[in-house]
């Protein structure tokens, strides 16, 4: 109670000294970054000073087992360009800035402990070098590694630090645990593609890993690919009013630093149900299957000579996402938590430490089982009071702002929402169930953004009135409504230079409130590109996959870039055959669409366009061929791509499309 009573004068005290001056953001008419408001400093007084300070285990867990930082705090690509600086973390020794909500500082001090750690007898992690772990398992001859990090120059680092410190011994197996790129991208650089393949090394991956790896973000890639930029403060740096971690993992400046490299090593095996064992390098393994949880191919790995259980992701000390703010296919909140009940059976009583593929270690069997079963009940009450909330008649709107999680639950650290959040969870539990429409005529077919906008503004008073209301809710510190009004004002006239500052100024207090380290980023990169316009939306984020991809993943990667105009002119038929006749899909385009099929018996004959990959690969990523095709395939070859458009990357979020 005391620490309560001191933090919450700390604050009352900082608040008292920003009145007067921050509450009036709205005057400043300037595209400055502004402080915390006093109702910003007010908000989080009342929201966090309730939480659990007292609780310092978190941090004896987190700095357990130390052993050694990456030499020289930085990590680099072979030609010196740095992609790391891991000295940036140093900003967490320091006090918090009134510019970041007091629960995620906690979350990324904690998660900017950085270096080797012993877990405990022959399992070792590299955390906070990237946003995931790397994890070590010390076999009779070498070093099995489960998760790979995002590139291959920070994996490399990882087990330069790790035979530095434990040993130079081979790596005699990797597993992924899921298909997420921040588990397997950096494969490569735990060992080489030709030592793999040389020595045999196992490469063990979920049931479906590859396909998902591969596909799960290409359809839709490039729009994800320009919300992850707001979901992960690609644009806005780090510091106090910028990206202060990731939620999961430390956050890196982005700008300035070199991009690492991707290379991914195909599995051997696949696990594709719950009881499967092996034993690699005399390391016994069972593996609990867990598809359609937090990735669609994932599973968890118990280790039962160490008595380590090893929960992927599924298990994070953060309320994690059930969508994305990215985007992606909504997860199964049920199956989420029906699963954790299930590792708990299988191994709660057998487990003294766990490990996961974020955050840091617990132990302890009865620690375990408590946090085990206090995050599996979070799951569960989450899709259960949702559905409830849900045949009680309320919207996912509705849902959102009613749910709270009970006293139990919401006071445990490893419950707080630093990546998912309560609301946008309950959300997509509904979206689940039923859809993005609420069931009300009145949104059944509603304006689009720029045609609603003038019709509000109009009815509003003129764009002078709303922005006199929306200044006047920024200076009472309802920033929500005055994003709301003033959102409809910038669509509406996407050159009122005014509204889209004082928009900004609304957004970027809502960011500095948020404990979700997403929903913070987002929102200051929204507030920097009202102030700045948009300088880069996005990259084609799927092109470095097209390589691995089977024939028909690209073929349906061309069906939802094809322009049906030129489609409607253009109808064709052939026979795509990509390596010979490894694989050959039968293509037709027509009626302003692109279908294909395996060739094959029943199936129409047609003229053949024989490539090979690296042909094909060339020809869709407009990149030069290596030799020059013949006349007749470069014509048929160029004909079918003068059909298909790339999608562009600098499209509007905060602001209308360009």
């Amino acid at each position: 109670m005391a620490h309560r009573t001191r933090f919450q004068a700390a604050i009352t005290a900082v608040s008292l000294l920003a009145l007067g001056c921050a509450d009036s953001l709205s005057a400043q008419d300037d595209a400055a970054q502004k402080p915390a408001s006093a109702a910003t400093l007010r908000y989080f007084e009342e929201t966090t000073a309730s939480l659990p300070w007292n609780d310092k285990e978190d941090f004896d867990l987190a700095t357990r087992g130390f052993i050694a930082g990456i030499p020289g705090g930085e990590i680099a690509k072979p030609d010196g360009k740095r992609i790391r600086d891991l000295k940036e973390l140093d900003i967490f020794k320091g006090p918090r800035p009134d510019t970041v909500n007091p629960s995620l500082w906690r979350n990324a001090q904690l998660l900017s402990q950085s270096g080797l750690f012993k877990v405990t007898d022959r399992v070792y992690q590299v955390r906070g070098i990237e946003l995931a772990n790397l994890t070590v398992v010390l076999g009779k001859t070498g070093y099995l590694v489960i998760d790979t990090l995002t590139t291959v120059e920070s994996a490399r680092a990882a087990m330069d630090l790790v035979r530095a410190k434990l040993g130079d011994k081979p790596v005699v197996g990797v597993i992924y645990t899921h298909s997420h790129i921040d588990h397997f991208g950096g494969a490569a650089g735990v060992i080489s593609p030709e030592e793999a393949t040389a020595r045999k090394v196992p490469i063990i991956a979920p049931g479906g890993f590859l396909k998902e790896a591969i596909s799960e973000n290409v359809i839709a890639g490039p729009a994800m690919s320009r919300r992850a930029i707001y979901a992960f403060g690609h644009l806005i740096g780090t510091g106090p009013k910028a990206d202060i971690s990731d939620g999961i993992g430390p956050a890196f400046n982005r700008l300035g630093n070199a991009t690492g490299s991707v290379h991914m090593l195909p599995p051997t095996h696949e696990v594709t149900k719950t009881g499967e064992t092996m034993t690699i390098d005399g390391i016994d393994l069972e593996f609990q299957y867990m598809p359609d949880t937090e990735a669609p191919a994932e599973m968890a790995i118990y280790m039962p000579q160490l008595r380590v259980l090893d929960m992927a992701e599924n298990a994070n000390s953060s309320l994690h996402n059930i969508l994305t703010l990215r985007g992606a296919q909504v997860r199964d909140a049920k199956a989420w938590a029906d699963d954790l009940t299930r590792s708990i059976a299988l191994y709660g009583d057998r487990t003294d430490t766990l490990i996961t593929s974020h955050f840091w270690p617990h132990w302890g069997n009865a620690k375990i089982l408590d946090y085990l079963g206090a995050h599996r009940d979070m799951y569960k009450y989450l899709h259960d009071q949702s559905v409830r909330l849900m045949n009680e008649g309320l919207n996912g709107a509705e849902i959102a702002e009613n749910l709270k999680l009970p006293a139990p639950l919401a006071n445990r650290w490893f419950n707080q929402g630093y990546y998912g959040t309560l609301s946008h969870d309950a959300k997509a539990v509904y979206q689940r169930y039923l859809g993005w429409y609420d069931g009300n005529p009145a949104t059944l077919n509603p304006l689009p953004p720029e045609a609603a906008g003038a019709k509000y503004v109009e009815a509003m008073g003129g764009p002078e009135a709303v922005l006199t209301k929306g200044r006047a809710a920024i200076d009472t510190g309802d920033y929500r409504w005055a994003s709301e009004l003033l959102s409809r004002l910038v669509f509406a006239q996407p050159d009122n230079h005014a509204a889209k500052l004082a928009l900004a100024d609304s957004l970027e207090q809502q960011g500095y409130q948020a404990t979700s380290s997403m929903w913070r980023n987002a929102f200051l990169t929204g507030a920097k590109e009202l102030r700045e316009g948009v300088k880069f939306g996005g990259f084609d984020s799927v092109a470095g996959a097209i390589p691995a991809m089977p024939l028909s993943d690209i073929l349906d990667l061309l069906a939802v870039r094809l322009v049906p105009e030129r489609a409607l002119a253009a109808p064709m038929a052939f026979d795509l055959m990509l390596d010979g006749s490894a694989q050959a899909e039968h293509v037709e385009i027509r009626n302003g669409v692109l279908v294909h099929q395996p060739v094959g018996p029943g199936v129409p004959k047609a003229a053949e366009l024989k490539l090979t990959r690296a042909q094909l690969v060339a020809g869709i990523t407009k990149k030069p061929q290596d030799t020059p095709l013949p006349p007749e395939t470069a014509k048929r070859l160029d004909a079918l791509l003068a059909l298909i458009e790339a999608p562009r990357g600098t499209f509007g979020l905060v602001t209308p499309n360009p």
